[in-house]
């Protein structure tokens, strides 16, 4: 098996506290993250839009999910960090020896994270199709991963020949946006769908339910599928205590799985049926599936058009809106 790369993504776990940061980037490194990862995310990008004020539902069927404005920005406000601590990161990440990775949500801030010394950056699965915002960063940055999901096929192949034009390098994460993904649903034959389509390196975000016994199977049945990164949400908080606990697992996790990568693949095999009773003929016999499912679009809906730029008239840009920020 080839050695996997680990993106540990601290999301928003560290509720607003460095001292969090810094205990979950030791943690992070001591567990053999390849990356750590944050994210530049603030409440004054969030967009206002008037349907997720109620959310929208036709007889039984939820057609837009409800999620208030207010309730959203002062929860984001609550857990920002300052500046200073995102320039701080990259110097720490360099002294312990791991690469420093950011997730960028809008446009106006490209150029601050490439000032503060970032790299190598992510493009969120809802930014996939934001061509304009994907064209900007290939002018910057050295490595960019790029997440697919809720993301049509069309869409994947204009990012990915924008940046095969810019001739950075740059991977795919195959993705669910199911939050929790159950693992009838994690579709891993997309990966190698993905790597043959592209002929790029190809991962797997892993959204599945963690604290519990099966917490790191998505993330085993990717890597025997393929799966050249994973990326996973980090936490050292009970579940409850933010809003992506139920998705994160702890940093000694990626101990065990980065031990699994480097099985044989046929020890990987009788590893998964002692360990979890899987028997992994289950997802060979799934059909490769490109359709994406109602869930996911209601996710698509949201979470795309979430962030922008807000210029000095108080208009907002969207990422993939192709006109100047000046």
């Amino acid at each position: 098996m080839k050695k996997i790369k680990y993106i540990a993504e601290l999301c928003q776990n560290h509720n607003g506290r460095e001292k969090n940061l810094d205990e979950m980037l030791d943690r992070c490194v001591r567990s053999g993250a390849d990356y750590v990862k944050l994210q530049y995310i603030f409440s004054k990008s969030l967009a206002f839009r008037p349907i997720f004020e109620t959310g929208f539902v036709k007889g039984n069927k939820v057609l837009s999910i409800k999620r208030p404005y207010k309730s959203e920005f002062n929860r984001l406000k609550n857990i920002e960090l300052k500046n200073k601590v995102y320039e701080k990161f990259v110097t720490k990440c360099e002294k312990l020896g791991v690469k420093p990775m950011i997730t960028c949500f809008s446009r106006d801030n490209i150029n601050t994270l490439y000032n503060m010394g970032y790299k190598d950056i992510k493009v969120a699965s809802y930014d996939c199709s934001s061509f304009e915002m994907i064209r900007e960063m290939s002018n910057k940055f050295d490595n960019i991963v790029m997440s697919t999901g809720a993301t049509y096929l069309d869409e994947i192949s204009k990012s990915c020949e924008i940046l095969m034009k810019s001739k950075k390098n740059f991977s795919l994460l195959h993705c669910v946006t199911i939050y929790p993904t159950p693992i009838n649903k994690i579709n891993l034959k997309k990966i190698d769908y993905l790597k043959k389509k592209f002929n790029v390196p190809v991962g797997f975000s892993d959204h599945s339910e963690s604290f519990n016994k099966k917490k790191n199977l998505a993330s085993k049945l990717s890597i025997y599928f393929g799966a050249q990164l994973i990326e996973r949400h980090i936490t050292i908080l009970p579940k409850d205590m933010s809003k992506d606990g139920k998705v994160s697992i702890l940093p000694e996790d990626i101990l065990e799985i980065k031990k699994f990568s480097k099985l044989k693949k046929n020890e990987q095999k009788i590893y998964l049926k002692d360990m979890y009773n899987f028997d992994i003929k289950h997802l060979k016999d799934k059909k490769l599936d490109l359709d994406l499912s109602h869930e996911e679009l209601l996710n698509r809906h949201y979470y795309k058009g979430r962030f922008g730029s807000v210029l000095k008239n108080k208009r907002i840009v969207y990422n993939w809106d192709e006109v100047s920020l000046s």
